[in-house]
């Protein structure tokens, strides 16, 4: 029998709500359609942005949302996208499908969302075609309090008092799309733009340096080495995808078991990329003052037949709610380091939470695995030892179940396992040592095919409902976890 042991007095520290964080960028129908469609539109908005999608997302306490992008954010020049809308420069989006970019949705726009949203903004900077001018008159704009160009501008634009602004990132992916560097020259570039990020007032700005691509090892021990002492943040990108190259996705809803291993094998590589690049980072930060900030994390499908391959648009089955359970369970067990994430993207793009069509909106089954898995922000990581049997396929295997645990302020003990065979149950002894439950509840996800999902016309296909499969045991419970499953626990004394 697969065994779990939890150790509520062992606790390992706080598991940052920002780990629960969201990506917009100016990409496909994420920012238009998913979140503005205007004031004159019919669907019910509130200054242009629809309400549906503000609702929903408010619900699973989303703690900050990152903006323009990605590869948008470095041809993004922000200038272009504040005042009048009708005199705002029009551009084209040359990362994302050649369309035209009418920028009516600009930083009002954006940091009203997040004020309608109630989490932090997280504004990512133009490093690779913008100036060091350009980023620190940006801060100014948003945060300044007192008299000067760019705050007579944001007043005369209609906003008399500055936004708080936290999270700021200098560049993104500066060793691809946003510009082609190499670390040293970017650990420069990161140093000189990051010296102009101003802190005014009590705004404090937690600066963020573009970290790596998946596995590349050289380029964070050479911004740890360089620039170390001048971040708060270093992010890392990956991405999980069906083939052994980046070349070889498959497709979001056709896929038999070989896909679904090959997805499950490749999105637990995260365990040992955040490992690895933390450990590089403790050699030069044994404080561990710098967060490693998983900013762009998530399944990367091909596009869903019909849609504009520029747009990113796919579906999302039970293999990505998988997905994305194992990975929060990764990221709470490293909240040592890892304090700030972001999955791609948050509507409408990639591994969303959230798909639309005109006025219709439904929630995808990985937003349901947010909204059980929330209960862990900023409660406290508990100590856990998992033994467990393999998951084989084709002369391979990976581990059946994963897993974390965390004690909340009012001592509620909460389990979160997922179950990635979709052959077979996992049958769990959870042996709780020191925690003694008078009350236990769950809820599940899961179903009897690898591709159940949601549609429009069923939107309600795959929702988590109560956990029936929890007997007491001698000092502790016993589980039986259905396959292909993701189960969340409230344990209460």
């Amino acid at each position: 029998m697969n065994s779990i042991k939890i150790y509520t007095g062992q606790r390992k520290g706080v598991i940052s709500k920002h780990i629960y964080g969201q990506f917009s960028e100016h990409l496909g129908r994420c920012i238009y359609e998913g979140f503005w469609v205007g004031e004159d539109s019919p669907i019910p908005n509130t200054n242009g942005i629809r309400n549906d999608v503000v609702e929903a997302l408010k619900n699973i306490n989303i703690p900050n949302l990152r903006w323009p992008g990605g590869c948008f954010a470095d041809e993004y020049h922000w200038k272009d996208g504040v005042g009048p809308k009708s005199k705002r420069k029009y551009m084209i989006n040359t990362h994302w499908g050649g369309v035209v970019e009418n920028n009516h949705f600009g930083t009002h726009e954006f940091l009203m969302l997040c004020d309608m949203l109630e989490c932090e903004p997280y504004i990512c900077g133009n490093v690779g075609s913008g100036t060091v001018q350009e980023m620190s008159e940006w801060i100014e704009y948003i945060t300044f309090d007192g008299q000067s160009p760019m705050a007579k501008w944001r007043r005369e634009n209609g906003r008399e008092k500055p936004w708080k602004l936290k999270f700021f990132g200098v560049g993104n992916e500066n060793w691809g799309c946003g510009g082609n560097m190499r670390p040293e020259y970017y650990a420069d570039e990161y140093r000189r733009y990051q010296t102009y990020c101003r802190n005014y007032g009590d705004n404090k700005l937690f600066k963020i340096a573009c970290g790596p691509n998946s596995g590349d090892y050289h380029w964070i021990e050479v911004m740890m080495k360089e620039a170390g002492n001048m971040m708060d943040g270093l992010s890392l990108h990956y991405y999980t995808v069906e083939g052994d190259r980046w070349e070889e996705k498959g497709s979001a809803l056709e896929f038999d078991e070989k896909g679904w291993f090959q997805l499950m094998k490749h999105t637990l590589l995260m365990e040992e990329m955040v490992t690895k690049h933390s450990a590089i980072m403790d050699v030069y930060d044994p404080q561990k003052k710098v967060a490693l900030v998983v900013d762009e994390w998530g399944t990367w499908h091909r596009v869903e037949p019909g849609t504009n391959p520029g747009f990113l648009y796919q579906q999302n089955t039970l293999r990505d709610a998988l997905v994305a359970g194992t990975n929060l369970n990764i990221f709470n067990n490293h909240c040592d380091r890892v304090r700030m994430t972001a999955i791609a993207q948050v509507v409408n793009v990639l591994q969303a939470m959230i798909l639309t069509e005109g006025g219709k909106m439904l929630l995808t089954p990985t937003y349901h695995v947010f909204d059980m898995y929330k209960v862990h922000q900023e409660a406290e990581l508990v100590h856990s030892i998992v033994n467990c049997g393999d998951y084989e396929f084709g002369g391979e295997k990976i581990p059946q179940i994963n897993v974390s645990a965390s004690v909340d302020a009012s001592e509620k003990l909460h389990v979160t396992i997922c179950n990635l065979n979709p052959n077979k149950a996992a049958h769990i002894r959870l042996d709780l040592a020191d925690f003694k439950p008078s009350a236990v509840r769950g809820r599940i996800l899961t179903s009897d095919t690898m591709n159940k999902h949601n549609t429009f016309e069923n939107p309600n296909a795959l929702t988590p409902v109560d956990f029936k499969g929890c007997t007491a045991a001698q000092s502790g419970l016993k589980l039986e976890l259905p396959k292909m499953s993701i189960v969340q626990l409230e344990l209460s004394k």
